[in-house]
């Protein structure tokens, strides 16, 4: 997040933000009222022009607003927290104002990044739910009051993802052993091999499987078949 704001502001002082198309789509949510987005316009065409600090006289040029209103929108963009007035100093030592938008795009890509975050938020919530349903089918019954928060301290205590409960239980399947002692014993062994995505898990799990054996019976009569016994790993007596 800190790189993010660092390349914004460097960004801003290279000329190289334009209006973007997510400020258009997104200042609303950021309580910028239609009269400070068209300010913000013209701020952003007045920096590519090199000018870094139109004055209230510059922007009414440009705009149907008078002075007296446009000094009111500079004041409430710098009270939001969206505008900024930096000073830079030239060779000669004299000192330069101008006008930043950096702590607009800040807010824009917070924003932006909390809708992210509850999105991913509300998936899992319904991945969570989904997991105590699909527990019940593979066990045939509905979950006892201590199932039901040993489930939930694997989600909250121990900070499992859903998906990576979900293969613990399909290995538990697998091994024909439905138990969440079982369960609790890979998603442990897991977690210590910090094995963290489905694909760690199948490389894990393929791995493991090696080290199981294939042996072939053969019954008295010629006419039955073969038949193969395949073992699977015990994750119970998994040791170091």
């Amino acid at each position: 997040m800190k790189n993010d704001f660092e390349r914004i502001r460097i960004w801003t002082q290279q000329r190289n933000i334009t209006v973007p198309n997510l400020f258009f789509q997104h200042y609303k949510e950021l309580n910028i009222q239609d009269d400070e987005a068209l300010i913000v316009m013209h701020l952003v065409s007045f920096e590519q022009e090199g000018i870094d600090f139109p004055t209230p006289n510059d922007l009414m040029i440009r705009t149907h607003f008078q002075v007296s209103k446009l000094s009111q929108i500079l004041q409430r963009l710098m009270q939001k927290g969206m505008l900024e007035i930096s000073q830079s100093t030239d060779d000669s030592g004299k000192i330069a104002e101008k006008y930043s938008l950096y702590p607009l795009w800040v807010r824009l890509l917070e924003n932006l990044e909390a809708q992210q975050q509850q999105v991913v938020e509300t998936a899992n919530k319904v991945d969570e739910a989904t997991i105590f349903t699909l527990f019940e089918q593979e066990f045939g019954r509905l979950l006892s009051p201590i199932e039901l928060e040993t489930i939930g301290m694997w989600i909250d205590i121990d900070k499992h993802s859903p998906e990576i409960i979900k293969a613990a239980l399909k290995e538990a399947v697998l091994a024909s052993k439905v138990n969440l002692r079982y369960i609790d014993r890979i998603l442990m062994e897991w977690k210590k091999k910090k094995i963290t995505t489905l694909q760690q898990v199948e490389k894990h799990s393929e791995q493991y499987r090696k080290h199981t054996t294939t042996t072939t019976t053969y019954q008295p009569s010629e006419q039955q078949q073969p038949t193969k016994k395949v073992s699977f790993y015990n994750w119970l007596e998994e040791r170091e």
